[in-house]
């Protein structure tokens, strides 16, 4: 199994919005960027993913599962880019905000600080043990 993180903008697509699609999940579009969309093609069905709310709060909410491997976007008139679907596993007690990963030595080298932009990332074993201790999961 691997560890990713996806950004969202609440205003786009919330956490209150993942929860309340329930089973089903919700296909992860729009994603134009070709290392996000990278990222997406290697993730596996079962993989578990941060649900991490982009723009204005900057923090991880939750985490989500992937259902669906890598499938066309329909949003994409081009056809150039896909996007997995994802379902709500459970949130966070606390949400774990961009300054705490920042602020944190062992988390650093995480794309999340240095690549502040991409939407989709991988998200190292240790680094996720870190991240969901600081979200009291």
């Amino acid at each position: 199994m691997e560890y990713w993180l996806m950004k969202s903008e609440p205003s786009t697509w919330s956490w209150e919005q993942q929860v309340k699609v329930g089973s089903k999940g919700e296909g992860w579009d729009g994603v134009r960027n070709y290392q996000a969309s990278n990222n997406m093609k290697k993730m596996k069905k079962g993989d578990l993913c941060f649900f991490y709310h982009s723009v204005k709060e900057r923090d991880i909410i939750g985490i989500v599962k992937v259902k669906k491997e890598y499938h066309p976007d329909p949003t994409d008139k081009s056809e150039r880019f896909g996007m997995v679907t994802v379902v709500a596993v459970k949130p966070l007690k606390n949400t774990v905000n961009l300054d705490q990963i920042k602020n944190d030595e062992r988390l650093i080298h995480l794309a999340l600080v240095k690549q502040s932009r991409l939407s989709v990332m991988p998200i190292d074993a240790k680094s996720w043990k870190i991240i969901c201790n600081l979200g009291g999961i």
